[in-house]
């Protein structure tokens, strides 16, 4: 019998948590160019990353068990964000970075399906926000993908989150502060 992977429902208020989060480091690190780079916010915080690559032999099995994508790990006193470069293409390198740059940022101590999701929200939020998506007039997920260097498959899911909040918008009829701020940081070079 097969098994599926339960994924946790985030509520509202998490959700609106980890948006705020993603805000106040694109503020705090002066994030404002689309694609948004995993690899340069890393940086500007002071993670180092380690390609998978670098990693001799044990180190690359001991980090393709965590995980084929990247991981997290402080090691003496430094936040290493582990990435696969091997067999991983640029744009899943750096969705996992964001992913991981998200336990950073959201405290995760634990690995759970709950902190997972929490992450995945925080890479999906990050690498593709609706109100910047709005921004470039997406018509398409081709216009997402062009944009914001994702895969064509996250460029899917990104349009589609994006007509949610798109309906939700012209309900409310104005952005939320958050997405104002967003606005004011890419308003130059979207």
């Amino acid at each position: 019998m097969s098994r599926k992977k339960r994924h946790w429902k985030l509520t509202d208020e998490e959700y609106e948590f980890i948006k705020g989060e993603v805000i106040h480091l694109f503020k705090i690190y002066n994030v404002r160019c689309i694609p948004v780079s995993g690899f340069e916010l890393a940086v500007k915080m002071g993670l180092i990353l380690r390609p998978y690559s670098s990693l001799n032999e044990e180190q690359l099995e001991e980090a393709m068990r965590d995980s084929e994508d990247g991981c997290f790990a402080e090691k003496y006193g430094e936040e290493v964000i582990f990435y696969n470069d091997l067999d991983k293409n640029y744009e899943r390198q750096n969705w996992t970075i964001l992913h991981e740059i998200g336990h950073v940022v959201l405290d995760h101590t634990g690995r759970g399906e709950k902190e997972e999701d929490e992450a995945n929200f925080f890479a999906k939020y990050a690498i593709a926000p609706p109100v910047l998506v709005h921004m470039i007039k997406a018509n398409s997920p081709e216009d997402i993908y062009d944009r914001f260097c994702i895969s064509y498959e996250a460029a899917c899911y990104a349009y589609d989150y994006y007509l949610a909040w798109k309906e939700n918008y012209r309900k409310e009829g104005r952005l939320k502060d958050y997405e104002k701020s967003i606005v004011e940081l890419f308003r130059e070079r979207a």
